[in-house]
């Protein structure tokens, strides 16, 4: 017996090493993080703390109203690995999950007024789940999936656009349709490989030979919409297609200040994703650039603002900054 469970032990501690070499593989030292990003984050979640009204949304901006921002937010505040249950931010995590399934219309699952809204709320429900002692979020992230398979299953090119009953697709909104998927399935929710290779299909013919990604169709891609393809590809592992390397190599050298002024912080929030999937030099590149510009233009009250209002911008600034921590299931490799 006692030999037995000196084996057990040894075969324990050598299954440890082995995770952590894997998670070392792209970090020298996983427990260490960029000088000043601790104190930017939590200036920016203490922003978001302080203005977070009793039902659970923000009222800084009409944006800050929706359940896919308020979803944002709550994605900010479990991606920074406090306790979901009883630490700081428990209780603005709670308030603002409760506003999202509050807004859920309770027959057909369809969260707000938009697929925008309704792909980040169940998104944050998604990462919520499992972590946040609430029945309600697994019947809910089941119907809220049920929607997006559906609205996909009536579009005639496979992706989706601003209605769960639109016919044409953007590669935005499938991006974020195509991500809360990705995130359901890590949760457990059944989600059907021929809904995932419909969507890597409408991307593909909205790729043009530059290997950029245009918005509905193959003209006039830029670097957002590139980025969102390329970590959908990433996120389907799919890393070794053709199609995949066309889109990082039209991304390849770009940094934060590549990205159109009006979208910004939407652009740095798919980014930052991408390229932490892409090869560590890229995105340690991209990182200490994002850490530095972000420093630079946070406001003197935490947050960040931009024509999308402070809640949309500070929950995006904070994400893109988010992989550094690497809590949200999501953001694994």
């Amino acid at each position: 017996m006692k030999k037995f469970l000196n084996y057990i032990s040894t075969l324990l501690i050598f299954v440890f090493i082995v995770s952590v070499q894997g998670q070392n593989f792209f970090y020298k030292d996983p427990l260490s993080l960029p000088e000043g990003l601790e104190e930017i984050y939590l200036k920016g979640l203490n922003f978001l703390c302080q203005r977070q009204n009793n039902d659970g949304s923000w009222k800084l901006s009409s944006y800050g109203q929706t359940p896919g921002v308020v979803g944002l937010c709550v994605l900010a505040f479990l991606a920074h690995g406090d306790d979901p249950e009883n630490g700081l931010y428990s209780t603005n995590i709670k308030k603002a999950l409760n506003f999202i399934l509050q807004n859920m219309n309770k027959e057909n699952g369809y969260i707000g007024n938009s697929m925008y809204n309704h792909a980040f709320a169940t998104l944050a429900i998604a990462e919520a789940y499992g972590v946040v002692m609430d029945d309600r979020l697994g019947p809910a992230l089941e119907k809220a999936v049920q929607l997006i398979l559906s609205a996909q299953k009536r579009n005639q090119f496979g992706g989706w656009r601003y209605s769960p009953d639109s016919n044409d697709a953007d590669t935005t909104v499938t991006g974020a349709c195509m991500v809360a998927l990705f995130a359901a399935a890590n949760a457990g929710i059944k989600v059907p490989d021929e809904s995932i290779q419909k969507g890597l299909e409408f991307y593909k013919s909205c790729q043009d030979a530059s290997g950029g990604i245009g918005y509905t169709n193959s003209q006039g891609p830029n670097t957002i919409r590139t980025g969102i393809a390329s970590l959908v590809w990433a996120l389907a592992k799919q890393k070794n297609s053709n199609e995949y390397k066309k889109t990082t190599e039209f991304l390849e050298g770009r940094g934060p200040e590549s990205i159109e002024e009006a979208y910004l912080f939407y652009g740095l929030y798919y980014l930052s994703q991408t390229f932490f999937h892409y090869k560590p030099i890229y995105w340690e590149r991209w990182n200490s650039s994002n850490i530095k510009y972000l420093k630079s233009i946070q406001s003197e009250d935490g947050s960040w603002n931009s024509n999308f209002g402070p809640e949309f911008s500070t929950a995006c600034a904070l994400l893109s900054l988010a992989l550094n921590y690497r809590y949200l299931p999501i953001y694994e490799r």
